[in-house]
């Protein structure tokens, strides 16, 4: 803070400054005599002085020696007694790494644990596998004497034709798990069915992997194992040349290696791969946690596709620990899956999770970063988005940290550069967004420091670290947003709270697109046609599908024209990203408006730019042009948005304490208003606003729920200044109930977008994706959980601010800039519903002001 002040105790001219902490309070303080106070927020510097000289005449202030004493007791640092009990427990006194962020007078070290698992419980030797003898000599030629015994329990099981799921920590041994059944299983259909076409070779498996990348790195694992038997393996996807597509479809390998990008493409197409797949008896799917949302209700349908060419299938999927492992699959698969649960393997780990008290996340991200390297330890620091990691990488090296990011976006290239540079020592660390939580051998990692994820994905992101059996570190920021002020004062919750993975196949969009693919792969049948009968009448209507004799046929030049654009990671148009005249990227609608409006600053593995213009007319493809920017500019951007819904229909409603919720789908209209400028550095969730002369305009269907919140103030309350904190009041409470629920749903509050509208009460909380991704059904689902979290943010968080801060009340996807927040209001109308209040949504809902 600029302002200096006159210090009451020894009289000094311009000797006490505050430092304004992120719940709001500010610090005062003398540089000479050292007297100091904590106080509440004011609307100016000069009333907040005005309450420290009431504190220090009412002997409330403190020494400089007493400073560490107040800070402890506000709960802004641990007692230093307290980290002494952590490190001692820890047995890490004198690890210099701990040592000097643990005593860190910015942070709260909330707590500090070492993960020692016992390695995984073996089973019996591989001489005493039901498989064949030449499997065990390869098992026993990698050093394999036993394997572990949930390894055994699935090889068990699949070779009883069992559709399993195998869930365990990455580096656990996944991969041996379903190699050798399925390897076994192809030598079975090889002796039962003879060499069919021995010239040509025939496709009997398909492992299907979500990145090209993880393909090709595990290829030689597979291979490793398979070609001692005879068995051959092979990668074929977009990467692949035209002389080894040429040579894969000339003598097809038993093992086809690919992902559901290239099957939905050449099954469309029905190219001559696409037949050769007919005789696949296995679909192996790594990473299945990977498949939620939009990606995986496209998923669901391209598996049924495949198996109406090749017939049904043996399902192997193998994920990333997760508490409904089940329950998703059989969504995703569209079957029972019977669930093998393992452990992995790794050295000791110190976990420490830290809430930054005097200051952002991501400075204390830069310092965690920063220290680690300096200790030489190779190190992933993970964030949730794009901006998060390009952010990350920004500062690091301003600071001087070798680091480079990692994320989808970038080219295959780029990303294989990163990776080649970090396993080879060249980086000291990599900003990553959630792309190598996968299985890639990125080589040793000594350190993780993480973004606030679900437990059960912070365990697999630190089954990056110590796999040689060294010393590991993995270090939790917790941010300046609710759900980490809630985990600061309730740990225990954080390490009960799990991912539930949630996708929705009946998203109508995604059954549009892939019923139009079906019936380009093959014709459809009147018997095929019943489950999708609906989706076919549009397809019909719009003149992509034809019926005769019984059978719909899709006018195949006009269909492949109109899934021609059409990604199976999302949904809709997309505007591409022109740098000199060149695409070098992509953003899916409608989350392009928000970070590609005209003079929008766009991150871009590790540089900023400016969008120069945005061209986003009708009958056009879009696209934004950008421009470098310097590397001194002092801002970037966040859209200013504002949103109407429209409810299409209900599919389902219920009570939740008092308060009736509905379940449906939903039309958005998104206007994108301006932008607000926030300066680099200052990581607050308001900036500087400008607004457009025309703003973009956008509507997409979409699936969510709503209900009415209670009045706060009393249904009788008709003064304006009332009904602003009415208005205000709703609105703080659309941002807790989403922001503080992401570890709930197992982070899906990144899906979706809320509106409150004005001060009716009404408050919608919708999937971000265009036609629904499951996100707010997993909401939906467990809200009275929501709600209770909801209030204990609220109410516990340290902030006098009316309006709140970060840690409670703002939303940095905010489309408001953070306006129109009341906290107190909030408040009430949380404990309203906590109290059973009753509510109906009702049916009038125009005539309101929406606030997003």
């Amino acid at each position: 803070m600029e302002n200096s002040y006159r210090c009451p105790a020894c009289q000094s001219q311009h000797s006490v400054a505050a430092d304004r902490m992120f719940d709001g309070r500010l610090i005062f303080r003398c540089s000479r005599c050292k007297v100091c106070a904590i106080v509440p927020q004011q609307p100016s510097a000069d009333e907040a002085y005005l309450d420290f000289l009431d504190k220090y005449e009412s002997g409330g202030a403190a020494s400089a020696d007493d400073l560490r004493l107040l800070m402890e007791q506000e709960k802004i640092v641990r007692p230093k007694k307290e980290i002494d009990a952590f490190l001692k427990s820890a047995k890490a006194e004198g690890d210099p790494l701990l040592e000097g962020i643990m005593r860190s007078e910015q942070d709260f070290i909330v707590d500090l644990r070492t993960m020692e698992e016992p390695p995984p419980e073996y089973g019996s030797p591989v001489e005493g596998l039901p498989v064949d003898p030449a499997i065990s000599q390869v098992l026993a030629g990698k050093g394999i004497e036993k394997l572990y015994k949930f390894q055994e329990d699935a090889v068990k099981k699949i070779l009883q034709g069992r559709d399993v799921v195998v869930t365990a920590p990455t580096a656990s041994g996944k991969t041996e798990a379903f190699c050798i059944p399925v390897l076994e299983k192809i030598g079975e259909v090889i002796l039962r069915d003879g060499p069919l076409r021995k010239d040509k070779g025939v496709i009997r498996a398909i492992f299907v992997y979500p990145t090209k990348a993880l393909s090709r790195d595990q290829l030689p694992k597979i291979r490793e194992l398979a070609e001692p038997l005879g068995v051959r393996a092979a990668v074929l996807d977009g990467d692949t040349p035209d002389a080894e597509r040429s040579r894969f479809l000339e003598h097809l390998p038993d093992i086809l290696v690919t992902n559901f990008d290239v099957l939905h493409y050449h099954m469309m197409h029905r190219t001559t791969f696409s037949r050769s797949l007919h005789t696949a008896r296995f679909l192996i799917v790594d990473e299945a946690h990977v498949y939620t949302g939009v990606f995986g209700a496209n998923v669901h349908h391209i598996i049924k596709r495949l198996e109406r060419l090749a017939g049904t299938m043996q399902i192997v999927a193998a994920s990333a620990t997760l508490p409904n492992a089940g329950e998703f699959c059989r969504v995703l698969f569209g079957r029972k899956m019977e669930v093998v649960q393992g452990r992995g393997r790794r050295g000791r780990i110190h976990l420490a999770i830290i809430f930054p008290s005097l200051r952002s996340r991501r400075s204390l991200t830069m310092d965690l970063v920063k220290a680690s390297a300096e200790e030489k330890h190779r190190t992933i620091a993970f964030s949730g988005s794009h901006l998060g990691a390009e952010l990350t990488a920004f500062y690091a090296a301003r600071q001087g940290v070798s680091i480079r990011v990692h994320r989808a976006g970038l080219t295959a290239k780029a990303r294989a550069e990163v990776e080649a540079m970090f396993k080879s020592g060249q980086l000291s660390a990599i900003s990553a967004t959630p792309t190598l939580e996968l299985g890639l051998d990125i080589g040793d990692v000594d350190a993780i420091v993480s973004n606030i994820v679900p437990v059960n994905r912070l365990v697999q992101r630190i089954g990056r670290a110590a796999r040689r059996g060294q010393q590991g570190y993995a270090f939790l920021a917790l941010g300046n947003d609710p759900i980490s002020q809630y985990y600061k004062s309730h740990p225990d919750d954080y390490l009960s709270d799990q991912e539930h993975a949630y996708t929705d196949p009946e998203n109508p969009f995604v059954m549009e697109y892939q019923v139009l693919a079906m019936a380009c792969d093959r014709a459809i049948s009147m018997v095929e046609s019943k489950p999708v009968w609906d989706t076919l009448q549009k397809l019909i209507s719009k003149g992509m599908i034809t019926s005769a004799n019984n059978r719909f046929s899709a006018d195949l030049r006009r269909a492949r024209e109109y899934l021609k654009e059409y990604s199976i990671r999302g949904i809709g148009s997309r505007v591409d990203i022109k740098l000199a005249g060149k695409i070098v990227g992509d953003r899916s609608l409608p989350q392009a408006l928000e970070e590609l409006h005209s003079n929008a600053v766009y991150f871009l593995a590790g540089r900023r730019y400016r969008v120069k213009e945005l061209h986003f007319e009708k009958n056009r493809q879009p696209f934004a042009e950008l421009e470098v920017l310097p590397g001194d500019y002092p801002y970037y951007t966040k859209a200013l948005t504002d949103e109407w819904p429209s409810i299409i229909e209900v599919y389902e409603r219920k009570k939740v304490f008092g308060i009736e919720v509905a379940y449906c789908s939903l039309k958005i209209d998104k206007k994108v208003l301006g932008y607000a400028n926030i300066e680099i550095g200052q990581e607050v969730a308001q900036g500087k606003k400008v607004l457009f002369e025309k703003p973009l305009e956008f509507e997409f269907m979409t699936k969510g729920f709503v209900f009415r919140a209670p009045h706060p103030l009393g249904e009788s309350s008709k003064a304006d200044d009332e009904e602003y904190v009415q208005m205000s009041g709703f609105h703080a409470s659309e941002h807790v109930v989403i922001e503080g629920s992401a570890m709930i749903t197992g982070g899906a509050s990144q899906d979706l977008g809320g509106i409150s509208l004005g001060s009716s009460g009404l408050i919608f909380v919708y999937d971000g994706s265009v036609g629904g991704n499951g996100a707010s059904k997993a909401l939906y689902d467990r809200l009275d959980r929501a709600f209770g979290r909801a209030l204990s943010i609220l109410s516990e968080c340290p902030c006098r601010s009316e309006s709140g801060c970060p840690r409670c009340t703002y939303s940095y996807r905010c489309g408001n800039n953070n306006e129109y927040l009341h906290k107190p209001a909030a408040i009430e109308v949380m404990r309203r519903i906590a109290g059973g209040e009753a509510t109906e949504i009702g049916e009038e809902i125009a005539g309101e002001r929406a606030l997003v």
